[in-house]
């Protein structure tokens, strides 16, 4: 008969019963809803919005309602640990809360476009903040031996959430109305309130915090995110190569303006190659960048090229949510740090098979390479992205703790919005347009996966480097 531990010794061992413990299943739950939320909001649109549009009548909306979201979660994202540091986790949250719940209401009761698009972007902002956080107070909330598990219930969560968010989108609005695929987050919303306000520590004011808000480099990053969002409005390509031109000079003046500040929101080394926590950090941003080929155009692809139902093109988004979620059940239950830390090379390795697999799909026209494929992206990320998120974090100093846990979340996003534009804008040079199917479409989207595949590659580099360092 199998003894039972004691809660403690449960814990000690870093065993995944560790989170269902009274002392700390409340704080799992809400940490992996606040990154569940996020998951949720950014990519249901894609289902209810259709429905939406029909009513309201103003067909710009579908861009904006995903570019908006993004743009503000980033922003907020970007702001999160200067808001910690001036005001705690705790007020903090409930402040991004209520913000994410006031946008919330007004998109799903929304009688006019503006509306629904003012709400979606205090969504993003309130969520770009609580996702930041849910990051930063994992090594608060939680003793050591169970930081990995953590990272790994986070990693599922993203991953059930995200493909499984326009699932559930799709149900409400073909049984209620789009208005219930929005008002969704609502419950979950007040509920993660309710376990904020029991469960985060209250801060005291540090007298030694800046006080001033980094309002020049916020918009400069803004500018940039939001240039690289309006390429997706627009079907010329020399203005998308403009606003790509313009967000590379903008990010190149934040980047100079924040090295030069003793307060800077970005961590040192943030983007060196061979220091931590910089090649981590460009694995975070890569893997996205190069996955989000497969993210934008390739359910598209399977019903325009060969013809897939939105029931079997759905399933290929299954398999690889499927994959990352018990790889990375896995990866977190592996005891030794050090082979989860060298995993951290491996799964860049596994990403950019997968993105070959579906560069060779579109180029030699090998249908069944999609379903491999997508199993090996979805493995790539559930074997390295729980564990390189707590090694960077764990790597940094006590101040650098939250500009990091904050910058994680941040830069993926980022790497999905500047992947959707670059794509968007070469598959319009490639010539995508309206009605093309079949072969034709085919040959349209393999540059992108070939790029993609480039990008895949990069992120190989970085990983090793990651590794390395880290040793």
């Amino acid at each position: 008969m199998e003894s039972v531990l004691p809660e403690d010794e449960v814990v000690a061992a870093g065993s995944w019963r560790g989170l269902a413990t009274p002392r700390y299943l409340a704080s799992t739950v809400m940490l992996c809803l606040g990154v569940a939320l996020f998951a949720f909001n950014e990519f249901f649109v894609s289902v209810a919005m259709p429905s939406a549009i029909r009513e309201l009548g103003k067909p710009w909306l579908l861009a904006w309602a995903f570019s908006l979201y993004l743009v503000f979660a980033i922003l907020g994202g970007a702001m999160a640990a200067w808001l910690k540091g001036r005001f705690g986790a705790r007020m903090t949250l409930v402040g991004a809360s209520a913000i994410f719940l006031a946008g919330t209401l007004m998109a799903s009761l929304a009688m006019q476009a503006a509306f629904l698009v003012t709400g979606r972007v205090l969504q993003g902002f309130g969520e770009g903040i609580i996702i930041a956080l849910c990051y930063a107070l994992i090594p608060v909330l939680f003793p050591k031996p169970l930081v990995s598990k953590v990272f790994g219930a986070e990693a599922i969560a993203w991953a059930a959430a995200a493909f499984g968010g326009p699932l559930i989108a799709g149900l409400l609005t073909q049984f209620i109305s789009w208005r219930a695929a929005f008002a969704a987050s609502l419950p979950a919303g007040l509920i993660f309130v309710v376990l904020v306000l029991l469960l985060v520590p209250r801060e005291t004011h540090r007298a030694d915090h800046q006080d001033t808000v980094p309002l020049l480099r916020l918009v400069t990053i803004g500018v940039a995110i939001l240039a690289i969002s309006l390429c997706s409005v627009t079907d010329t390509p020399s203005v998308m190569a403009l606003l790509l031109v313009g967000a590379a000079a903008a990010v190149w003046l934040f980047l100079r303006l924040d090295r030069r500040t003793a307060q800077s929101i970005l961590p040192r080394n943030a983007f060196s190659s061979r220091r931590l926590p910089g090649p981590g950090l460009w694995v975070t941003l890569l893997m996205p960048l190069a996955s989000s080929a497969g993210a934008v155009y390739l359910i598209f692809g399977l019903q325009g090229i060969w013809h897939q139902t939105p029931a079997e093109a759905g399933l290929v988004s299954a398999l690889m949510a499927l994959s990352w979620s018990f790889t990375a059940i896995g990866v977190a239950s592996i005891p030794s740090a050090d082979i989860r830390n060298r995993l951290i090379g491996v799964g860049p390795v596994l990403l950019t098979i997968g993105v070959g697999g579906l560069m060779a799909t579109m180029v030699l026209d090998v249908f069944w390479l999609v379903y491999p494929s997508q199993v090996l992206i979805g493995a790539g990320y559930g074997s390295c992205w729980g564990t390189l998120s707590e090694l960077l974090i764990e790597w940094s100093d006590a101040t650098e703790k939250d500009k990091t846990s904050a910058l994680l979340p941040t830069l993926q996003s980022t790497g999905y919005a500047i992947g959707g534009a670059s794509y968007g804008l070469l598959a319009n040079l490639s010539g995508l347009e309206e009605g093309l199917a079949g072969a034709p479409l085919r040959l349209v989207l393999a540059p992108l996966f070939v790029v993609a595949f480039g990008f895949a590659v990069a992120s190989v580099f970085f990983g090793r480097r990651t590794v390395a360092a880290s040793r």
